[in-house]
């Protein structure tokens, strides 16, 4: 795997990466658009951090690009649309430097509350005044925490711990969590009306961009402190600028711009303006963040090279982090089912079911649907298929995928089925666990029991005196070993199905002469690259 790194990145977080045989890494910091764009083609991997913009032109050049892993919180210089498009899987570090911006908003607010980079500029100028730097406290004042994620949730904390009545507005996050947190959940307008200090701590997105605007900052109380160690735009500069100028906007401590470094007249003036207190993106810039952010980020490129779940990938539904190790084995029963199963149809499917019953069915199972997807789609297309885009690609398709669940279930404490629907022709397959192991427990409609291996042997055909022997018999005289073997049948001198687990492939000619032996109306060779994956 080769990788490339465009922005500064902690050695530390590096080193897990250099120290593995199968990566070569190059780092090319300060590249011009152009000359990126040359190379980019190159790597399957590019670590970045903000000073690298990831756009539709870097990511059509980049025709091996597997990921992009950016050493940080933020995603907004990456196309993340564009790239699960591409099937490029986008990862960040979301929680390497939370304690770090949560920090960072506490100096902020105090620096501003106290004055104190007015009052260190004063004093080392020779002076000696107190009066002008008269503070204000933060004990006994309502505090409003807009985003209540990783970095919110501590800002709430360590208001609390300074004595502040703390609100909270996040409609992404449960009641439970503000309970926990010791803060309650209010609207957007709770906050704006009623707090002494408002910080935000949402990422920019569509509908947080321009989020406080005139009409927000109208709401607010006379002498509000306004913080923002978020990210640059999700407050209206320009409204700002003019309310500080008003006086409604007491004070402000910021970190974050809509262009960075700022160059246009507001953003300076409103830098400039005394009332505010202003770093250069400082947020994440601790020693320790800077190691966490690289570490977290090199650990899920070799979790990508180890195929094991990414944890930190935006474009690829996942489990909750505290249910991985519970889900994981379904991820690969899934996988598996999804291999078996695609070699059974004869055309493309145009319908394709996922369907999970028992416990499993108390969480969500789109992880699993998604995996299911990407194994049945790899199959049938010339195109790379992965967890970025399989749903895309299914969709591009025709082909219709749908999830279904029920907790309740016969025979099995989990169940997931598949069906897949093509050419008027439907086949299911359904599995379980045992023991952690993926078993094949009913095909069509019939039960059977069997652990799926490299190659196999799936055939129908009358049941009658002798057939196993004719099929044991073939196989003996082509050296062609069967490891085990599973029966199932409609009933007695019906249909039957058998499945045959065997040493290795089989030759076709060996296939033709079983179908004719035995007047199977169906027969199919399979070879399970999962299986012989995770071997």
């Amino acid at each position: 795997m080769k990788i490339i790194v465009t922005d500064e990145v902690a050695e530390q977080g590096l080193a897990l990466l250099k120290q593995d045989p199968r990566i070569e890494m190059d780092i090319r910091l300060g590249l011009k658009k152009e000359e990126l764009l040359d190379i980019i083609g190159n790597y399957d991997v590019i670590i970045t951090r903000s000073g690298t913009t990831v756009d539709k032109a870097l990511l059509d050049a980049a025709g091996n690009l597997k990921m992009v892993a950016r050493a940080g919180v933020g995603i907004d210089n990456v196309d993340v649309e564009y790239a699960s498009a591409k099937g490029v899987i986008v990862v960040n570090a979301p929680y390497g430097n939370t304690n770090s911006a949560a920090e960072h908003t506490l100096a902020l607010l105090l620096a501003a509350c106290r004055n104190v980079t007015m009052a260190n500029n004063s004093l080392k100028s020779g002076e000696w005044k107190r009066a002008p730097f008269t503070g204000v406290e933060l004990k006994g004042k309502t505090a409003g925490v807009i985003g209540l994620g990783k970095v919110g949730g501590r800002v709430a904390t360590r208001l609390k711990a300074f004595e502040c009545e703390v609100l909270a507005c996040d409609p992404y996050i449960a009641v439970k969590r503000g309970h926990d947190l010791g803060v309650k959940l209010v609207s957007h307008e709770e906050i704006y009306k009623n707090c002494d200090i408002i910080t935000v701590h949402t990422p920019l997105t569509d509908e947080t961009r321009g989020m406080i605007g005139a009409d927000e900052l109208a709401m607010m109380k006379d002498g509000v402190i306004l913080m923002n160690v978020a990210r640059g735009g999700i407050i209206d500069e320009a409204c700002l600028l003019a309310a500080l100028n008003s006086s409604r906007i007491a004070l402000a401590g910021f970190d974050v711009w809509s262009a960075e470094p700022p160059k246009t007249d507001i953003l300076k003036a409103l830098i400039s303006n005394p009332k505010m207190t202003v770093t250069p993106h400082l947020g994440a810039n601790t020693a320790e963040a800077q190691i966490n952010v690289a570490v977290d980020v090199s650990k899920e490129i070799l979790n990508y090279l180890d195929e094991k779940p990414l944890e930190n990938a935006v474009n690829i539904p996942r489990f909750d982090l505290a249910l991985m190790d519970q889900m994981r084995p379904f991820l690969n029963l899934v996988n598996v089912m999804a291999d078996f199963g695609i070699q059974l149809l004869d055309s493309h499917p145009e319908k394709i079911t996922f369907s999970y019953a028992g416990a499993i069915a108390h969480y969500d199972c789109s992880p699993l649907t998604v995996c299911g997807l990407a194994a049945l789609l790899g199959r049938v297309v010339e195109q790379d298929v992965n967890m970025v885009n399989a749903s895309l690609i299914a969709e591009q398709m025709g082909i219709a995928v749908e999830e279904t669940k029920t907790t309740s279930t016969d025979a099995f404490s989990n169940l997931i089925t598949l069906v897949a629907e093509g050419d008027g022709k439907r086949r299911t397959i359904a599995g379980t666990l045992f023991e952690g192991a993926p078993r094949i427990v009913r095909l069509r409609d019939y039960i059977m029991d069997f652990t799926p291996e490299e190659h196999m042997l799936l055939l129908h055909y009358e049941d009658r005196p002798g057939m196993i022997g004719k099929i044991g018999t073939i196989m003996g005289r082509h050296d062609i070993n069967i490891g085990s073997m599973n029966l199932g049948r409609s009933q007695k001198k019906g249909e039957a199905m058998v499945i045959l687990s065997l040493d290795s492939a089989v030759p076709h000619e060996v296939i033709e002469e079983i179908k004719k032996a035995t007047e199977a109306t169906f027969i199919r060779a399979i070879q399970m690259v999962t299986v012989k994956t995770s071997a």
